[in-house]
This record gives C-alpha cells, structure tokens and sequence, in this order.
C-alpha cells in the first residue's frame, strides 16, 4: 500500500516510545470497556422498547413516488406524469404513513395542489422547448418539503419552541425561495429539535419523529423530520440544515443521501432566527434526498448564483482519484465504532480498489482524538446567542431558573436545551489556542492529502440508528459529522445496506473544499455498487 509523505509525517508524530505504546494499551482497554457498556445500554432500550410493537409502513399505491425527482421533473416536462397527479400522489401518501412517523408538522396541501394545476396549465401553453425548461425551472411541478426551523411563507415557524407556538413565517428564506423559483412545490414542513440542536428530533410542540424503519429508534436531527418523510416516499427531496451534523445524521438514520456542501456558498437568511448577515458560521443548508442523481441539480439550486464556484458540471475520472479511508478516528467520548459500519467502510474500500489506478491509503490524524472538543470550540464562535434563542429573542433564558422547573416536571424546554446551558454557561470552556491550532493543522493536512484530486471515506457514526432517549447516554456520538462542519469541507453521506437490525447503515465521502462534485460522484458509484436507498416498507404486499 502506497504511503504519502504526508501520513509519514503523521506516523512519526503518532508513533514511537514506550510512552506512546502505555497510551495505545490503555486506549485499547478504555474502548474496550465503552463497547461493553454500550452493549449494557442497548440491552436495557431493548427491553423496554420490544420489536413486537413495531409499526410496519404499508407499500406505496403510486409507482411515482418512489421516482427521483429528476425523473419526476422529466416525466412532468415531457407531459409523462401531470404535476397534479403528483403532488395529490405524494399527499395521500403523507396523510397515509404520517399519523405513524409524526414527520411532517405542517401543510398546505390544497395551495399545492393549485400550483400544480397552474404548473400544469403552463406546460399545455408554453412553447418553451424541453432544454429550456429544464435549464430556467429544473424542478417544474415537482413536491418538496423544508424543516419546520427553516421560514417558508404562511408555515409553522416555532424552530420546537413553546413561547412560538402559532407563530408563521412572513416570507420564505432564501434557500425555499429559490427552490420554489426552480418549480417545486412546497407541501409541508417536518419536525425539528428545539432550535435544532440534539440529536433526536422531539420538542414540546409538536412531540417526537420515529424512525420509518423502526419506530423504536430514532430519526437523528436536526433534520429527522425531512430525513424520514423522504425515506418514506412522502416527499422526493428536502431542504436540511447542518452545524453539527444535521443533515448528515438524519440522512444515515434513514438510509437516505444527505449532502453538506462546502461551507459559506449558502445564503442563511430564514435559517431559524439567521438573517444571513451574521458573518461567518458553520451553518449550511444541504440535500436530502432518495437518490444520489438528485444531489446536484438540487444542488445547483440552493446554491443559487454561487454554483459557479463549485464544478458541480466536471466529469469525475473515478479511476485516476486518490483515496484514502480512517477504520478508527479515535475520539475517546465517541463509542467505539461497530463491526458492522467497519465492514461498510471496507466494503467500499474493496470496490474502489477495483476501479482506481492508484492504492487506497489507510490513514490517520492527531486531531481527530478531538473532533468533539474541536466542534465545542467552533460553536462559541458562532454568531448566535443560544439562551436567547431559547427566549425568542426577547430574552436569555437563565439556567438557575429553568433547571429547578426541569426537577418538579413544569419546565417548556426540553432536557437537550438544558444540557446545551448547562455546557454554555457551568462547564469549562475549550482552551481557545490550542483548538485554533489543531483546527488548523487538522485542515492543512486534509488539503494537502486530497488536494483536487483527493476523496476521504470517513466513518459516520459508530452505531445505528440508537433507541429513542439512548443518546442521552452517549451524547457525543454525532461528533464524527461535526469534525467536518468544523473545517468546512464539503460532505456527502451515502447508505450502504441494512444492519442485522434492520436499520440502515452508510458512511461519509469528504473532498477538500470547493470538490463537492468529487465526493458526489464517489456516491453515485457506489449507489450503482451497492444500491443505495432501501424502502423502509414491506415491498411485497
């Protein structure tokens, strides 16, 4: 196997004395110890939470829905399929598998319905050729939906706080503008955490999302509500938002793609309480979507006047790219990763040693012992004030008031907002110049590796989809997503297959920044591999 200068450089740091051998035994022991105590944690959610009470979605009626929506914009342009039957498609199937999943929050079925039949109505009348609708309205006629957190005019716009309840969006931001100005069609908005930030996707407004896969587990957030209505065939594509793995994480939960694109091209503006003029943030919006063709038409859309930026139109040479793969990143407060997303990861690494020209590098780096402690740093550089959020703006809500309220069951935030004060305002904060430095290092050394011609597989989480409220007991478990919001590399996680749990399992593809279109083509392949999306419903009946 071939080794760069660059992960020689690595070894010698990783490597060497007797000092460095103690260290690598007791990390051995240490993770050792956690599998065990995940493996107890597990055992005691499966006892409470029995398999034989799981929902099972039907089928879909309509063969449509399980479509792309590039096909679903092909078929309406070309007068295949009417957008009508489409979006009234999509929205008895919502109506049909909601009810179980508690996905999407808020609709506006019948405004739908009438900008199809005005969809509709234009393409009997246009004498736009098909390139030409294709180039100006990508999405013509084509159902979509957005999390609750992001402001779509006249929708549900409470971000999973009580003190917004009934509050609405005034305008669209600029992400669901710009969608809507591609020709989609906006249907609903889907559950989020309160201000987005847990990793399951529950509140005091509207309840919790489950898993469409196993309503025992969780969806992820801060986007389970998008991840899971698209994974069951309710809507063809989302619009997610990511700061700490928010799009990324659903996405793996739900056995769908997920993309995070390189930081900084996508307008916040509508972004919870984001005006798009904070100055700089890990924030993003991204894809979520069934079917990895959807990622950069969809793309080219968010991204609005700034697609020419990226190379989102460059042919990829699969063969002639560098790759490299991580087994172990290493970070202590993360659970050890388990066999089966090992075996996903190698499964992808044999089949792109089939295609490559060049070896696959197993390498590692320092800096990702750190990527929770990396992110924790990122975040108290953000432009936002989280106790204010929770006030709505008007106020910052004082953890010495809401905790008792916590204890005696009368407080309207939820345990996870809590937590995020207790972290803000009673735990040390990261030592500013050393995360600076290993941030920075940690970044120099990916771009060097991956250059322009470089792809990283990287793991994504080291479990399934865990059981509602486990993540309580292993909290920092999303940190291999968020090490990438951190340094603002493009990401896309891709679904591999189920577990022997039944639950979807997938990895992260990573390019330097500005290389979106090398870690999507790197998905579509191994889309083509190994199938990608897996209906979370019984296909047989």
């Amino acid at each position: 196997m071939a080794t760069s200068s660059k992960s020689k450089k690595i070894k010698r740091r990783d490597s060497g004395d007797c000092k460095s051998i103690v260290q690598k035994v007791l990390l051995i022991f240490y993770f050792t110890f956690r599998e065990f105590i995940d493996w107890i944690v597990d055992g005691i959610f499966r006892f409470i939470y029995s398999d034989d009470r799981k929902i099972k979605l039907p089928n879909i009626k309509y063969s449509f829905l399980k479509y792309s929506a590039s096909s679903l914009a092909e078929k309406i342009r070309s007068r295949e399929l009417k957008s009508e039957e489409v979006v009234r498609g999509f929205i008895e199937r919502i109506k049909e598998v909601n009810p179980s999943l508690n996905a999407v929050v808020d609709d506006r079925f019948e405004e739908a319905l009438e900008e199809a039949k005005a969809a509709d109505f234009f393409l009997q009348n246009t004498e736009m050729k098909l390139d030409e609708l294709k180039e100006k309205k990508p999405f013509l006629g084509v159902p979509f939906t957005c999390k609750e957190s992001t402001a779509a005019k006249g929708m549900a716009f409470t971000c999973g706080l009580v003190s917004r309840k009934g509050v609405r969006a005034t305008e669209d931001a600029l992400v669901v503008e710009n969608v809507k100005n591609s020709g989609a069609i906006l249907i609903g908005v889907t559950n989020v955490p309160e201000i987005n930030l847990w990793c399951e996707t529950r509140n005091n407004v509207y309840g919790q999302t489950v898993n469409p896969y196993n309503n025992n587990r969780t969806t992820g957030g801060s986007s389970g509500g998008e991840a899971c209505i698209i994974s069951s065939c309710g809507s063809p594509m989302g619009i997610g938002t990511d700061i700490g793995g928010s799009t990324r994480m659903p996405a793996h939960y739900c056995g769908v793609y997920g993309h995070k694109p390189t930081t900084g091209l996508i307008s916040t503006k509508g972004l919870t309480f984001r005006t798009g003029s904070e100055g700089k943030t890990m924030v993003t919006a991204g894809t979520i979507t069934r079917y990895a063709e959807d990622i950069i038409p969809f793309l080219k859309v968010l991204l609005g006047d700034n697609q020419t930026q990226l190379k989102l139109d460059t042919k990829v040479n699969l063969q002639e790219l560098h790759y490299y793969y991580v087994l172990d990143p290493g970070d202590m407060r993360v659970s050890p990763l388990s066999k089966e997303i090992i075996a996903s990861l190698l499964k992808v690494v044999d089949h792109l040693g089939t295609i490559s020209n060049n070896s696959i590098e197993k390498v590692n780096f320092p800096g990702f012992r750190y990527c929770l402690s990396l992110w924790r740093h990122a975040m108290s550089k953000e432009p936002s004030n989280f106790a204010k959020d929770l006030g709505n703006q008007q106020k910052e809500v004082m953890l010495s008031c809401e905790l008792p309220k916590l204890l005696f069951g009368r407080c309207n935030f939820t345990l996870p907002a809590i937590m995020r004060l207790i972290d803000l305002k009673v735990l040390p904060p990261t030592k500013a110049t050393w995360a600076e430095k290993e941030i920075n290092e940690l970044k120099e050394e990916l771009i060097e590796m991956l250059g322009n011609d470089g792809v990283f597989l990287f793991p994504s989480c080291p479990l399934d989809a865990p059981f509602h409220y486990a993540s309580f007991l292993r909290p920092y478990n999303f940190a291999y997503w968020a090490i990438f919001n951190v340094l603002e590399f493009p990401v896309t996680q891709v679904p591999l297959g189920l577990s022997k749990n039944g639950l979807p399992l997938g990895i992260q593809i990573v390019s330097a920044p500005y290389n979106d279109h090398l870690c999507i083509a790197v998905a579509q392949e191994l889309e083509k591999a190994f199938g990608g999306w897996i209906p979370p419903y019984n296909t047989d009946t």
